[in-house]
């Protein structure tokens, strides 16, 4: 089973960028499907955006238009990208591989503040 982990989050300010990574421990070319999830403090883990090996990019309302996903098969590395940051966005971020996800990564803290 892919092992997935994602260094990086921190504090960033409203209007900003976060560039998140995940590393999977083997290959991700064969997982059709992988994607990111988040969970602020009180509410349940939603959906954020996901990728296909077909190209097929799905979003959550709250963060189309201004977030990027992409991944990477040959470093087995999979991106997100958010732009123009609000305070709602503040919350643990997961990778997750299949779109019923079988793995998770730990989780990394982002945290918007103004």
């Amino acid at each position: 089973q892919v092992q997935l982990q994602e260094p990086g989050g921190g504090l960033m300010q409203t209007g900003g960028s976060l560039r998140l990574s995940c590393a999977a421990s083997g290959s991700i070319f064969s997982i059709n499907t992988m994607g990111w999830y988040r969970q602020a403090p009180g509410k349940e883990r939603e959906f954020v955006a996901s990728i296909t090996n077909g190209g097929r990019l799905l979003f959550a309302d709250s963060v189309r238009g201004r977030t990027v996903i992409s991944k990477d098969n040959k470093n087995n590395i999979l991106l997100l990208e958010m732009h123009d940051l609000r305070l709602e966005d503040s919350a643990v971020y997961y990778c997750a591989a299949g779109e019923q996800p079988f793995s998770w990564g730990q989780g990394t803290q982002v945290t918007v503040s103004s």
